[in-house]
């Protein structure tokens, strides 16, 4: 039980907690007995959009909590609740459907990342009634911790072999087999775009495959970007540009976040993650502009940047991923800037090669309030990574459209026939909101288990 949870069962004094749209705000202070309707009055609450107050009793103690939502599903409003209110025990007055979502909402909300620094508070609890699926709270809530820890972790703590030690944590806990190639036995096994990316790093770089389910039920394959830190390489960025690449690894961390949520809940599937782990540093042996690699589909890159390095790993893992032919196959990276440019910080952007599935996402992304915005692999702005010298660059020539750009290079690994996802994510707050503390993020995850529940389950 995570510590901002306890049981109904607890027989202790418990403090209610009333969500009241901002439109019945004034029917519901008609409601109210003549000391609260004093107390809301003389203390200026005018439920307004995101308000809180604490409504005491007769005898100064807390009796009830206030807080103003802008609809039924506004369930990030209890985000902002379990590091602000006092600590103690509280309710929901809701209803059955809204406090699963809600109690998601004060689960992450109740994040602290306490690895180096004490946490300020404990948080506030909430009660979880027998009748809400406590389980899948704690699975959707326990995992999203996980992938903001990963990438909360500095790369110092975690580079490829400790991000490899984490996935062989995850896979132990759920009895999934795991195994890893690391250094020149990738050139063995024939992924040289993972190898030569991360040999100048003094951590070797490394495939990380965890496989977990039955063979005989749908094969659903998670592919995540496993760049511990990203300097650039030689195309060296700015001290600006660096300030977080520790989450460059952040597509990583979502695929064994989404991996813990399948397993946690049992889904029949037949699961295998493929993560490339590599920092891409600068060094004598680093890998240089104009270099050709041959990719493990046999494809020759040309090296137009080594900034662009996150397709270049991931266009072996894809390569190993399809050979089984999955049903469906999904990667996930923090692959361009150019997708924030688009969408900004807070919108990932999905590329597909099949409307069917990615409509069916992003139903599912609506209804759970997880958003996803779709972008087109639009194959006329193929021809700007041509090479004269290899099939493919890694970089446009133009450097428009860069997301799309990226999100075609890595079609060309991924076989019409295989449903495929390309998600290109920031994985990171730039600032708090209710729920969603700065720092590393998951994003489009709830929204990828509802889909794979209904789909699968």
């Amino acid at each position: 039980m995570l510590a901002c949870f306890v049981k109904s069962s607890l027989k202790k004094s418990v403090v209610p907690i009333f969500f009241v749209k901002k439109e019945d705000f004034s029917a519901w202070l008609g409601k109210q007995n003549i000391i609260i309707k004093n107390w809301l009055t003389t203390t200026g609450f005018r439920g307004e959009l995101g308000q809180v107050r604490l409504i005491p009793n007769q005898q100064g103690q807390l009796a009830q909590v206030v807080c103003i939502i802008s609809d039924s599903k506004d369930f990030w409003a209890a985000g902002a609740l379990p590091l602000s209110l006092p600590e103690g025990l509280y309710r929901f007055e809701l209803s059955a459907s809204d406090y699963l979502s809600f109690a998601i909402g004060w689960g992450l909300g109740a994040y602290q990342f306490v690895r180096y620094k004490k946490p300020n508070r404990l948080p506030a609890q909430v009660v979880l009634p027998k009748e809400i699926d406590q389980q899948h709270i704690h699975n959707i809530v326990e995992s999203i911790y996980l992938v903001r820890t990963l990438i909360n972790v500095p790369t110092d703590d975690m580079g490829p072999s400790e991000l490899a030690a984490a996935a062989a944590h995850l896979a132990k806990q759920y009895k999934a087999a795991f195994k890893q190639i690391v250094g020149k036995e990738l050139l063995k096994q024939g992924l040289a775009s993972i190898y030569t990316v991360g040999r100048a790093s003094d951590d070797a770089p490394r495939l990380l495959d965890m496989r977990w389910g039955k063979k005989k039920h749908p094969k659903v394959t998670l592919v995540g970007k496993g760049v511990c830190f990203d300097t650039g390489g030689l195309d060296i960025k700015t001290a600006a540009g660096m300030q977080l690449m520790k989450k460059d690894m952040g597509g990583a961390a979502h695929v064994l976040g989404l991996a813990r949520m399948i397993m946690e809940a049992k889904l029949p599937v037949c699961l295998h993650v493929l993560i490339p782990a590599v920092e891409n540093s600068v060094g004598g042996n680093a890998y240089r502009p104009g270099d050709i690699i041959t990719s493990h589909k046999g494809i020759t890159i040309e090296v137009g940047n080594t900034d662009a390095e996150g397709r270049v790993v991931l266009a072996d893992a894809l390569s190993v991923a399809v050979n089984e032919k999955p049903d469906l196959l999904i990667d996930m990276a923090t692959l361009t800037g150019a997708a924030r440019v688009a969408l900004g910080t807070e919108l990932p952007a999905v590329f597909s090669n099949q409307d069917r599935v990615v409509e069916d996402l992003t139903a599912h992304a609506n209804q759970l309030i997880d958003p996803i915005w779709r972008l087109p692999l639009f194959g006329l702005y193929r021809d700007s990574l041509n090479s004269s010298i290899a099939d493919i660059n890694n970089n446009s020539a133009d450097g428009y459209a860069g997301a799309i750009t990226a999100g075609l290079f890595l079609k060309e690994f991924v076989p019409n026939e295989i449903p495929w996802l390309h998600f290109d994510l920031m994985a990171w707050n730039l600032k708090a909101r209710p729920g969603r503390p700065q720092g590393g993020e998951a994003m489009a995850l709830r929204a990828l288990f509802g889909y794979l529940a209904a789909r699968f389950g």
